[in-house]
């Protein structure tokens, strides 16, 4: 792995732009969440894919795509974040999460299965929770059963599954996300298998704007809050949010929710647990949050003003 810029702060986050040995260009993050020590906590991001061709409206890592990394590229970005930290390959951090979500949709690369085969035996790292991130394309069953046999072997209880949802209108989840995919009954039907004894509950990810259609009443009929749990985050400043003309629905100064209060408020009464999830905001200075792609900041001409400052 050539490094070729590193941007941000090291209480907070660090983005990497690297270039692998195959010559692809990759962005990494490693990040806590002040004030919890690394060695409470401890996340890697990574990237799946040489960008993404999936496009998401919020999202500036989609728009080009080269094609999938292999498993040495993936494992290049990892072994150079624990290196850096811990030369032994002894990861100390009670939660030492690696997230498959940096750029590009993780389900259209089998490689990130074979990662997942041979992290446990890689590091020794009690806390080791790996995190996927999906919307789930059409044409990806065999990920997804593969991914729950291994789940079943090396990873019950510790493994973070979350679907990226947005709405509940499945034409407006189609514009937000450009791609055939599972429909939110199948993503429910995988789940009730997906999720055993001890298990974590999948994540219904809502990156929500105002424009956006969030009916609670979709959610407590396909959904059992038994298997499932809502997250909400606010929609990041990127590119394409303002491209697209995006507002966050979130206050992250009053950390509530402006237009669709009712959502959330209706899915606890139904028994869903639900977070509001919003990150450390230097994150977005640094350009390490979801949806952020440092190289898109760098090849804009015209910058936006409220994200990427650090860069």
């Amino acid at each position: 792995m050539k490094i070729l810029k590193r941007v941000g702060k090291e209480e907070v986050a660090y983005v990497y732009l690297g270039e692998t040995s195959r010559g692809n260009l990759v962005e990494f993050v490693e990040s806590i969440q002040p004030p919890v020590p690394r060695e409470k906590k401890w996340v890697l991001i990574v990237s799946t894919l040489a960008g993404c061709p999936v496009g998401c409206l919020m999202c500036d890592a989609g728009g080009f795509y080269r094609g999938k990394l292999s498993a040495d590229e993936i494992f290049e970005q990892i072994d150079f974040l624990v290196k850096s930290r811990y030369p032994n390959g002894r990861i100390p951090s009670e939660k030492f999460k690696i997230q498959f979500a940096r750029m590009g949709e993780p389900a259209l690369n089998e490689a990130v299965l074979d990662v997942l085969k041979e992290l446990p035996a890689r590091y020794e790292a009690p806390g080791l929770m790996p995190s996927i991130s999906t919307v789930a394309p059409c044409g990806t069953d065999s990920f997804f059963e593969d991914l729950l046999k291994i789940k079943e072997k090396h990873y019950r209880g510790k493994f973070q599954l979350q679907f990226s949802i947005h709405s509940t209108d499945e034409k407006e989840r189609d514009q937000i996300i450009p791609v055939k995919k599972w429909s939110l009954e199948k993503i429910s039907e995988f789940g009730k298998r997906f999720v055993k004894e001890n298990d974590r509950k999948i994540t219904l990810n809502f990156a929500v704007a105002q424009e956006y259609s969030l009916d609670p009443k979709v959610i407590i009929r396909v959904f059992d809050p038994e298997k499932f749990l809502v997250k909400i985050t606010p929609v990041n400043p990127t590119y394409r949010s303002k491209e697209n003309n995006l507002n966050s629905d979130v206050d992250v100064e009053r950390k509530e929710l402006l237009k669709h209060r009712n959502f959330i408020e209706e899915l606890k009464k139904a028994g869903f647990e639900v977070i509001l999830s919003i990150g450390e905001l230097e994150e977005n200075k640094i350009g390490s949050n979801c949806g952020q792609y440092v190289q898109r900041h760098l090849m804009s001409e015209k910058k936006i003003v409220d994200g990427y400052q650090y860069v």
